[in-house]
């Protein structure tokens, strides 16, 4: 370990401030922090390059870009000021939440006070802090098997091999959740034009289209026709649930890493569950996934979709780290001989 008299680590520093290592050098990168070089050429995180990296991922936190929060540090409050704005209707809805379920408690107690015994059902939604479930019979190629998923989070990866089925889990994923709407790779045909007067007959999407493209472009993306009419669907106010089919499609990969960003500081906020298929390391990257994104595998083998947590060792996971691989990669492992029982092979 790192003596404190001399900075800390990347790991160590990492581990505090709650981010990841890569996190802290992509901060590096925008010019946000700038921690000393030890003899040997490590980077050492001393008392000032903490603190200064409190602040970065404090604000990180509110859903500031990196390019707002270089200017909240250099004094401009204007991206803190909306930031807070956001956060602070954020914590109204959690309120007005909580205080249904104080209602809910008082109104139970005063049952109880009369003599009524609340149903099991009241007490059961009462305590149960998981989010929304779905559950349906699996499409072909899954033959009617009975599947479900609970705890639904904000931000869902849905990932498999080629033919493994993911579409059509996506797909009756659309039909069985209330007012979901699937969003298809024929998004990208005239996706110029359509997105334009989609923009031009909604003065409110094109503002809040117009914002995220701002913060994403800050953050380092392309902003592009694709990039617009993904941003026009996610926008959208109606749909409490999105599907996307392969969101990196014709996105480079800072874009993908500027979006997945973005989409993980809109479900802190957002009152809408999304799924997300890719197969792109740099939108899934397993080692940053939160609290409030899951990963849902379609095995190659058609055995039924499973949840995958991020860790080496979960069930599920070399497949799904397999599928983000590189095609190249991909296909050695295909080529992978087996062998026979019995048979070892010596070095």
């Amino acid at each position: 370990m790192t003596h404190p008299a001399h900075g800390l680590n990347a790991s160590e520093a990492a581990r505090r401030l709650g981010v990841s290592v890569k996190a802290l050098r992509l901060y590096e990168q925008h010019g946000l922090l700038s921690p000393r070089r030890t003899a040997a050429g490590y980077r050492a995180y001393g008392e000032h390059d903490m603190a200064r990296a409190t602040e970065v991922v404090g604000l990180r936190a509110l859903g500031l870009s990196l390019t707002e929060i270089a200017r909240v540090l250099q004094g401009d409050a204007r991206g803190l000021a909306s930031a807070l704005a956001a956060h602070e209707t954020a914590l109204g809805r959690q309120m007005h939440d909580l205080v249904a379920k104080l209602d809910k408690v008082r109104r139970l107690q005063s049952d109880i006070a009369q003599g009524q015994l609340p149903a099991g059902a009241e007490l059961a939604g009462l305590l149960d802090r998981a989010g929304p479930r779905v559950a349906f019979e699996l499409p072909w190629p899954w033959g009617g098997e009975w599947f479900e998923l609970r705890d639904l989070r904000p931000l869902n990866y849905i990932i498999g091999s080629l033919g493994s089925g993911k579409t059509r889990l996506a797909h009756r994923l659309a039909e069985t959740l209330p007012d979901t709407i699937f969003i298809g790779l024929d998004r990208l045909d005239h996706a110029s034009a359509e997105s334009v007067a989609l923009l031009n007959a909604d003065a409110a999407l094109r503002s809040r289209v117009d914002q995220a493209l701002a913060w994403l472009v800050d953050e380092g993306s392309s902003a592009s026709a694709a990039l617009v009419a993904l941003l026009a669907a996610l926008e959208s106010e109606a749909p409490r649930a999105l599907i996307v089919d392969m969101i990196e499609e014709d996105l480079d990969q800072s874009t993908q890493e500027a979006l997945i960003a973005y989409l993980r500081h809109r479900a802190k906020t957002a009152q809408q569950t999304l799924f997300i298929l890719t197969r792109s390391s740099a939108v899934l990257d397993l080692s940053l996934i939160g609290a409030d994104e899951a990963i849902i595998l379609c095995p190659a083998n058609h055995s039924p979709p499973m949840r995958v947590a991020p860790y080496p060792g979960a069930p599920g996971y070399e497949a799904v780290a397999t599928c983000l691989a590189s095609p190249e990669v991909r296909a050695r492992v295909a080529r992978k001989p087996t062998l026979a029982p019995g048979l070892q092979i010596h070095a």
